[in-house]
């Protein structure tokens, strides 16, 4: 799907919503949207900045006392056992928000892999509240490494707003947007229109898979876990385009929405992993030789991207290679969802890549 400042300007859906038993994908199919949901949080967080009920620079510890003395792995002694030491800062909201905090994923870490197995902490893939306390891979604000920042921020924002996270994001971004297909737990008759996910194989074909993702969890997951529709991403990007206001609703102050937007991070570059999980994640760098950075929210990119995008432009994705990107400039918003693993697989990111380019092929051309 893609939108301009006037409204949808295209929306297609091909292919199955299983390969073995059908039916075919339709326009309100419902997806997991993954990490796509870390954009939906980061708006939740910044709505309680203009509040006044959260900053962006003083120690989160102050409202979350879990994270008020970070610890950060060293390494790993002769028998095996953690190296661990006080992190030299606090951390910050805007260190979550940019994932510059120190946390990581399992999936793209093998030293927390080992972590996990060795100190007896539940792995993130359980759900458990306490797979959050891992320890952090380098000092709050030295560099940028994906992790679970955004699970930490949902737990800010519940801590502030003295709501669940699911009853927060439906009061506050869904119900006054009209996304009425985004939720943490879905209806009979919505699961009735979910796709399955699928695993590549290495022959290039793929097979319908049981997600790897907990059937149940401790804690909402300001992360991941949300499901929607093409259709309601959309919107909630349309929102973002519109400068905080779409559909009769102000979500954010213009102000508010154009710093999300900004370089947070200064010289640090963003958006470029190694996988340590095969099956579950590619290694990725989108844009190779281009030194992408991270707003409060989405990676940015600084200069105009191969298929037609501003510089400036955000963007992100989830794992079952689901992506999204704005571009304030040309005032352009597109979504591209599938449901595969692992995630940056190589035949979707070039048809992303292809329908972006449509995308504004077509806009020019009009």
């Amino acid at each position: 799907m893609a939108a301009n400042d006037k409204g949808v300007i295209y929306e297609g859906a091909f292919g199955a919503r299983d390969l073995v038993q059908g039916p075919a994908m339709t326009l309100d199919t419902i997806f997991r949207l993954a990490s796509m949901t870390k954009a939906v949080t980061s708006v939740a967080a910044m709505q309680l900045v203009e509040q006044g009920k959260l900053q962006l620079d003083q120690p989160i510890g102050n409202v979350l006392p879990e994270l008020s003395a970070p610890q950060v792995l060293e390494g790993f002694d002769d028998s095996g056992a953690p190296r661990l030491r006080p992190a030299k800062r606090p951390i910050t909201l805007r260190h979550l928000l940019t994932h510059t905090a120190g946390f990581g994923y399992e999936f793209l870490n093998a030293d927390l892999i080992r972590y996990v197995k060795t100190s007896g902490t539940p792995s993130g893939s359980t759900g458990k509240l306490a797979s959050l306390r891992m320890p952090l891979l380098f000092d709050p604000g030295d560099r940028w490494e994906y992790g679970i920042n955004l699970d930490w921020v949902g737990r800010a924002v519940e801590a502030v707003s003295g709501l669940p996270l699911e009853v927060y994001f439906r009061q506050h971004v869904f119900a006054p947007l009209g996304m009425s297909d985004t939720d943490y737990v879905i209806s009979s008759a919505q699961r009735s229109r979910l796709v399955s996910a699928h695993q590549r194989k290495p022959d290039g074909s793929l097979e319908p898979i049981t997600p790897p993702d907990p059937p149940w969890r401790e804690f909402w997951s300001g992360g991941g876990g949300l499901y929607s529709t093409g259709r309601d991403y959309l919107v909630f990007l349309q929102m973002l385009m519109h400068q905080g206001r779409f559909n009769g609703a102000q979500l954010l102050r213009p102000q508010t929405v154009t710093l999300m937007g900004q370089n947070q991070i200064g010289d640090i570059r963003a958006g470029v992993a190694k996988t340590a999980m095969p099956e579950r994640s590619n290694d990725f760098d989108f844009f190779p030789g281009m030194s992408c950075k991270w707003g409060l929210g989405y990676m940015i990119t600084p200069h105009p991207g191969p298929n037609g995008r501003s510089a400036g432009s955000v963007t992100w994705a989830g794992i079952f290679n689901t992506y999204y990107w704005l571009d304030p400039q040309k005032r352009i918003a597109g979504v591209f969802l599938t449901q595969i693993l692992p995630f940056a697989d190589h035949q979707a990111v070039a048809l992303y890549g292809e329908f972006e380019s449509g995308v504004y092929g077509t806009l020019k051309a009009v």
